[in-house]
């Protein structure tokens, strides 16, 4: 692994925010033009424990917002029957006309990823650029990785079972990680919006996951950065080669001994990346 130790998360202010009636817990840190971080679906999971260890390093030249979505996190859960993409595109949209955010770069790992991409599909004029990580796209059989998060028991062995799957390198997994995660996991209602992304797993043949549809990736009019580990055995590899294939001005950094976590696994190469393409004009 390349990454060296994890900054504070001291360093990074958190505040709630009012988006279409409900609370919306926001991390914010830094200052300079904006960036939005979107996180990703899993057992426990959240703005912070996607996000901590690389919002420091981008807030020395960014202004770093990331929020957690309805029923992951601190935010606010919806009821069973509101989990979808609908809701979390008025969520990820409310978020930015809160914060007085026209048009921002957009940050997603996996589900935060398909949200970004939803958004510059249907409101591009509020999306300046994208970057990418494990984005699901297209259909997919549904892997052990997915499955796990499914199937998650609500026991502290059941959810550090499921996480090991996402890592390459399984060190990622730390008590201090179990810790943070296993709370908003066993939330009441919290596997509900989990249930909303991962399809039940069949009886007899394939399950297959439903991405991002391929057909609308032509219409992505911003430039988008992908980063996909070799290794990740949530949203295969093939899949950010669907991103690249598909997206008019895409480009694709891929990573070996790398799972589902790039911005965890690879993180020094994820904020170097990323705030070279950031920089951009």
């Amino acid at each position: 692994m390349s990454s060296s130790p994890a900054p504070a998360l001291s360093e990074i202010l958190r505040r709630e925010i009012n988006v279409d009636g409900r609370t919306t817990s926001l991390l914010e840190a830094g200052s300079g033009s904006p960036v939005l971080l979107l996180h990703g679906s899993g057992p426990g999971v959240s703005a912070a424990s996607n996000w901590e260890a690389v919002i420091p390093a981008l807030a020395e030249r960014h202004r770093v917002l990331a929020f957690d979505f309805s029923g992951f996190g601190e935010s606010q859960h919806a009821t069973a029957d509101e989990y979808g993409i609908k809701l979390w595109q008025r969520q990820l949209l409310g978020v930015m006309d809160v914060l007085e955010l026209k048009r921002v770069p957009m940050v997603g790992n996996s589900f935060g990823g398909a949200m970004a991409l939803a958004a510059a599909m249907r409101r591009p004029e509020r999306v300046a650029r994208l970057v990418l990580m494990g984005t699901p796209v297209g259909d997919y059989p549904l892997t052990d990785g997915l499955r796990g998060g499914r199937e998650f028991d609500g026991t502290r062995e059941g959810l550090r079972a499921v996480l090991e799957r996402f890592p390459y390198d399984r060190s990622v997994i730390t008590d201090e990680l179990i810790d943070r995660r296993l709370g908003p996991a066993t939330r009441d209602g919290a596997l509900e919006a989990l249930k909303a992304l991962i399809p039940d797993a069949q009886p007899a043949g394939e399950t297959i996951v439903q991405g991002i549809p391929e057909k609308y990736l032509s219409g992505v009019q911003v430039p988008t950065l992908v980063l996909h580990g070799r290794e990740d055995d949530v949203v295969p590899f093939e899949l950010g080669l669907r991103l690249l294939r598909g997206i008019p001005d895409a480009e694709l950094h891929a990573f070996g001994h790398c799972g589902h976590w790039v911005q965890l696994e690879r993180r020094d190469d994820f904020v170097r990346l990323t705030l070279e393409f950031l920089s951009r004009d």
